[in-house]
């Protein structure tokens, strides 16, 4: 059987044009050095027709842990698979070469090429990312987008074990983002990149690179990263090198975390942004209460219809944008309203910043502002401005990029823990998780719950926690004294500091 395997993973490469005719050879016998095989019997012919490449993956890995060359642990089966794919995987400058080859057709060709191959290759994992549960929840706002993350492997115990004695870190590569990844074997502590390959691009005269997320939460969900090992910043920079990236990739939206913590991303060391080929509930929101500069008269800007607090900034002048959005963010730093338990800073702490994203529509560049604070009280010590206790049982993570445009990404715990959820509204033996119990028993006091409804009650009333999750994260509430105070943000630079009027809003 692991003849016949061999071959056919040799010919998968050779038909699909990843081995070259004259490569053949050499490929077969660097796979048959990885499983530990010596000899192939030459007279196996390839399947009719060809298997599938994944499983015939795991069948070569397999063979290597029954041979003893691996340990049957998850992170040595990862590093062999992805010595495997690197197999078929082209270097570096080929990857490049092909992909700016093909930009010269359009943006597009270039990165469903590079996406392509990153899905080929294994190193996005979609078998992985197909066992995620995904449902919607319609709200006044848009259909909210629903994730319960399985995709990322758990580590089973015996190598949580062996990773307490292993390295933490061998100071290379210094994080999961930088560039010393392309290619990299990985260990007990360090995911396996043999496999992964960067595309090279400049932003505002800096070298970056763009690669795709193993376990994508949407459709090309992509990461641009700086070359250099840098923490992630808000500043003026920031948004001439989002445009910069949609200006260079039309069909792709991009935005930064915020640089706090609570309201940052979970990797807040190395400066990157996330983008992909997906349209969020936020992107369709409508833009309510317009308002002018004075300074940037092409600029259309308005707050947006959602439960967090987003200003929307269209223009196709990117300096005037870039301006304007400058002039949001300088002001949003340094701005406090005790009324709503905003303050820009304590005991020389900043607490303000922004969470941006931009894209490319109807002719015109796009700038969504989220207003974002972090400053912590004896009532809420993990965030005054982060998902309350109540609803910690279902979110309690960092709020950052994906989820503030309308995606949840639910831990995978949720699973059995929804399971139990439904057997106790049914009143059905269960171990119900003591962190559900009050929001169970309100769903049994307000629901009519059937065997046919109960999956269909649960999902909803997740997704209306997810509702109140964004809610809590928004700094001006969606209440007559919120939306006010949000105005009187906005008139805060609507005028210059002569007092003439720099703007109005309506």
């Amino acid at each position: 059987m692991i003849h016949q395997s061999v071959t056919d993973f040799i010919q998968i490469g050779y038909q699909n044009q990843e081995i070259h005719p004259l490569d053949v050879l050499l490929k077969q016998n660097q796979l048959l050095a990885l499983i530990g095989k010596q000899a192939l019997d030459s007279d196996i012919k390839a399947s009719m027709p060809l298997p599938n490449r994944l499983e015939t993956l795991d069948t070569l890995v397999d063979y290597a842990i029954q041979e003893n060359v691996i340990k049957d642990l998850e992170s040595e089966r990862d590093i062999l698979s992805a010595k495997i794919m690197n197999l078929i995987t082209p270097l570096p400058s080929e990857v490049n070469w092909k992909f700016w080859d093909l930009y010269q057709e359009s943006p597009k060709s270039a990165t469903n090429y590079f996406y392509h191959l990153s899905r080929e290759n294994d190193y996005i994992k979609t078998r992985a990312i197909e066992k995620n549960i995904e449902f919607t929840k319609s709200t006044v706002y848009g259909d909210l987008e629903i994730t319960i993350n399985l995709s990322k492997p758990e580590k089973d115990p015996k190598q949580i074990a062996l990773a307490k004695t292993a390295p933490t870190s061998f100071g290379y590569p210094t994080c999961l983002l930088c560039m010393e990844n392309e290619g990299y074997e990985g260990h007990i502590n360090h995911p396996a990149r043999s496999n992964h390959r960067i595309v090279r691009l400049t932003l505002n005269q800096e070298n970056w690179g763009l690669q795709y997320s193993p376990y994508a939460y949407y459709e090309e969900h992509c990461i641009f990263l700086s070359q250099e090992h840098k923490p992630m910043k808000l500043e003026k920079a920031t948004f001439e090198k989002l445009l910069n990236i949609v200006e260079q990739f039309p069909h792709y939206f991009v935005g930064s975390n915020a640089d706090l913590p609570i309201v940052g991303g979970s990797i807040l060391s190395h400066d990157h942004y996330q983008g992909g080929q997906h349209t969020f509930a936020m992107a369709n929101a409508a833009t309510e209460h317009s308002f002018t500069l004075k300074d940037t008269p092409s600029v259309e800007a308005g707050i947006v219809k959602w439960p967090m607090s987003v200003i929307r900034l269209r223009s196709a002048n990117q300096t005037e944008l870039i301006t304007a959005a400058n002039l949001i963010l300088d002001q949003w730093r340094l701005y406090s309203d005790k009324s709503v338990d905003i303050l820009a800073q304590t005991n020389g702490e900043l607490h303000n910043t922004i969470t941006p994203i931009a894209r490319y529509k109807e002719k015109k560049y796009e700038l969504d502002l989220v207003l974002r604070n972090n400053r912590t009280s004896q009532q809420y010590p993990e965030g005054i401005f982060h998902p309350h206790p109540d609803v910690q049982h279902i979110k309690k993570e960092n709020i950052g990029l994906i989820e503030v445009m309308g995606l949840a990404i639910l831990p995978p715990r949720l699973k059995k823990e929804l399971v139990e959820v439904e057997h106790y509204l049914l009143d059905e033996p269960h171990q119900l998780d003591t962190s559900h119990q009050d929001w169970a028993d309100e769903l049994k006091r307000t629901k009519k719950i059937t065997k046919e409804t109960v999956g269909t009650i649960v999902e909803d009333a997740v997704g209306s926690i997810f509702l109140r999750v964004l809610e809590d994260a928004g700094v001006y509430k969606q209440t007559a004294e919120g939306k006010a105070a949000f105005k009187r943000f906005i008139n805060s630079f609507a005028h210059s500091k002569g007092g003439e009027k720099n703007g109005h809003f309506n």
